[in-house]
Formats: C-alpha cells, sequence, structure tokens
C-alpha cells in the first residue's frame, strides 16, 4: 500500500523528492501518512478533493484483497 501511495503522489508533484509515506498497521486497519511539500498540497488534494479521492479510493480497492480498512491522512 505504502509504494502504491507513493508512486500516485510523486507523479502528481512538483518536487517528488520531498514525498514521504509513513504506514502503521493494526490488526485490522492500516493508516498511511502522506507527506508533501507545502507548495504541492493543493495538487495532492485536489480541486473540492477530488484526486485525494480518488487516491483514497484505489488505495481502498487494493486493500480489499487483504480484508483490511486503508485511512490515507495527507499532512
Amino acid at each position: 500500500m505504502k509504494e502504491l501511495v507513493e508512486v500516485i503522489a510523486k507523479a502528481l508533484v512538483d518536487h517528488p523528492e520531498e514525498v514521504v509515506v509513513s504506514q502503521t498497521e493494526t490488526d485490522r486497519t492500516i493508516t498511511l501518512e502522506l507527506r508533501v511539500a507545502q507548495s504541492d498540497m493543493g495538487k495532492v488534494i485536489g480541486k473540492q478533493g477530488r484526486i485525494a479521492k480518488a487516491i483514497r479510493s484505489v488505495v481502498k480497492a487494493a486493500a480489499s484483497k487483504e480484508d483490511k480498512k486503508v485511512i490515507v491522512d495527507i499532512m
């Protein structure tokens, strides 16, 4: 999951070297924290949060095999 979010975020931003994804896992949930440069925040969130919602949808679909809930936090 971590690599998937990292690849998507690096493709969207102007400063891919500043993309950092950290993963915390419990029994039933996976929490991913995505950190990008302040100037790239709008590109990751998108107009009305559409890109952020799309990232969450893709990760949720990928996690459906593992039967775990995935939370993507954009910092």
